[in-house]
């Protein structure tokens, strides 16, 4: 079924406009929140990705995160001149390269959960459970 012709499209009634407002509202109060850690929520993902050990490599956290390979050696230099991670070549493949949080990234990533909930939950405010336990079912079949 097509819910959008060229004479219906409206750019600000978008599923489009609205995921990408719900984003850029999220990542900003998320941003603000962990400020403390000097993180953004970008770089929060990658840290938690690494200590909850869901990725060990920049490819494995482009594909996990959906971020171009571009953005996410940007953000990898970032974290590594905070000291919060170290690359590594793979004694395997020199051409992979491993990424292990520092003693101070593990110390962030442990700080993340104690600050991202209350953003979060701060958003859903509104919700009910069947609300939210619905608009999860629908971002994954969105984002399937």
């Amino acid at each position: 079924m097509k819910h959008y012709t060229k004479e219906n499209f409206n750019l600000t009634k978008s599923v489009g406009f609205h995921l990408n407002k719900a984003r850029n509202l999220v990542l900003m109060e998320m941003d603000a929140a962990l400020k403390e850690l000097d993180i953004t929520a970008q770089q929060m993902g990658i840290l938690l990705s690494l200590s909850r050990g869901t990725a060990a490599t920049p490819f494995e956290l482009s594909k996990l995160l959906v971020i171009d390979t571009g953005l996410m050696t940007r953000m990898l230099d970032k974290l590594e001149q905070k000291g919060l991670l170290a690359r590594s070549r793979s004694l395997e493949d020199r051409r992979v390269v491993n990424l292990e949080l520092t003693d101070k990234g593990r110390v962030v990533a442990q700080r993340i959960p104690e600050i991202a909930p209350e953003v979060l939950n701060a958003r859903l405010k509104d919700f009910s459970k069947a609300e939210f336990d619905e608009l999860l079912r629908l971002l994954d079949k969105f984002s399937a």
